[in-house]
């Protein structure tokens, strides 16, 4: 095996290790290490929760003596900053590794390049570029928000093998099967918000908070519910309201609760109330964003999710296709908005992954502007 090749074997580990921190580290980025010793790991570990320690650490510590003189690969550039715990190049320089391999660089203003230069400096040696590209699909989320201040927005819904959301009559639960299902509150479990326009809270009275698929199991973040409304003329009778204490509510609205009367009531009972005078989708994105959320799930409905669409703001896109048949040339279809006009125009899909779900099949991948 060549060094290279070598290399790439160890960094994906350290992705994969790196992985299992969806939905506890937000908004920090995920990231995995591997201590590796004559060809032998002698320590691993990945950043688990928010607050806690980073990979580093962790696969230092376990590690231990056996560090000194060994090779470090790690996903994101060790940290030389004091934030929720101490610089990882202390760690680094303090367990005698004698070689760093990193994916990537980390563009954390705070860092950018410095803990790179720190342990260059201290002389050690220093490869970059191992995986970079998985590792920057890994932390897609964490590197748009520092790149534009918005959330990584993925757009989910589930339609009948015509393309069809509901039926003419607005019916609609359920078209997907319950695996389909269980998945959508997997996904739910590890976003930090929940993204929904009046019309769906109208037809569907959605709840919005991940169950998790067993007693012992729990969602490892409670997303935030968002309504997306221009009028704020909301019902006072809907299900989101009455399980305030279940998740938090954030209202994206054009008025004030001084101009609709709705909105006082949802205010009165706890909800987060923001006018936001130009009410565009770049302007609901950016106050997110300022809330330091990473992740934005938009289960729409067709009127929301053709707003995105016209807006180029989804990244990514996962649809759960049912094995039935609707019809009807009145029933709703997954995208409304204005659309696009030349099919060379259209956007496409990448890193496609396409998984069957009992009798259903999700699709899922990366949206590709043309």
């Amino acid at each position: 095996m060549t060094a290279l090749n070598s290399h790439e074997s160890w960094m994906r580990r350290a992705l994969e290790l790196a992985a299992r921190g969806e939905g506890a580290v937000e908004p920090n980025p995920m990231v995995g290490a591997v201590v590796v010793r004559d060809g032998v790991c002698v320590g691993e570990g990945y950043h688990q929760r928010y607050g806690g320690p980073h990979a580093e650490v962790h696969a230092l510590r376990a590690a231990g003596e056996f560090a000194r003189g060994a090779t470090l690969y790690v996903t994101l550039e060790p940290c030389c900053h004091f934030g929720k715990t101490p610089p990882c190049t202390d760690a680094v320089l303090q367990s005698g590794i004698a070689e760093v391999i990193v994916a990537m660089p980390d563009p954390f203003p705070a860092v950018a390049g410095g803990g790179l230069d720190i342990l260059r400096r201290e002389g050690l040696r220093v490869v970059t570029g191992v995986c970079r590209p998985e590792a920057e699909r890994l932390n897609s989320p964490y590197l748009k928000r520092l790149r534009t201040g918005h959330p990584y927005v993925i757009a989910k819904w589930a339609m009948t093998l015509d393309g069809k959301l509901a039926a003419h009559t607005g019916h609609s639960q359920w078209i997907s099967g319950p695996e389909s299902r269980a998945m959508v509150h997997h996904l739910r479990g590890r976003v930090d918000g929940i993204l929904v326009g009046l019309g769906t809270l109208l037809a569907d009275d959605p709840h919005l908070v991940a169950r998790p698929a067993s007693a012992d199991e729990s969602p490892l973040r409670i997303a935030t519910r968002i309504v997306l409304t221009r009028s704020g003329n909301l019902p006072p009778t809907a299900k989101l309201l009455s399980t305030i204490d279940d998740a938090p509510i954030l209202i994206l609205t054009a008025v004030t609760p001084d101009e609709q009367p709705a909105l006082r009531v949802w205010q009165t009972a706890g909800a987060g109330i923001v006018t936001l005078p130009q009410l565009t989708i770049a302007n609901a994105l950016t106050e997110l964003g300022n809330r330091r959320m990473t992740n934005l799930l938009v289960e729409g409905g067709s009127e929301i999710l053709g707003a995105f669409f016209d807006a180029q703001a989804i990244d990514e896109v996962m649809v759960f296709i049912a094995p039935k048949l609707v019809g009807g040339r009145s029933a709703p279809t997954p995208i409304a908005g204005t659309g696009q006009p030349r099919i060379p125009e259209l956007a496409s899909l990448q890193a496609v992954r396409i998984d069957r779900l009992g009798d259903d099949c999700c699709v899922r991948g990366i949206i590709s502007p043309p």
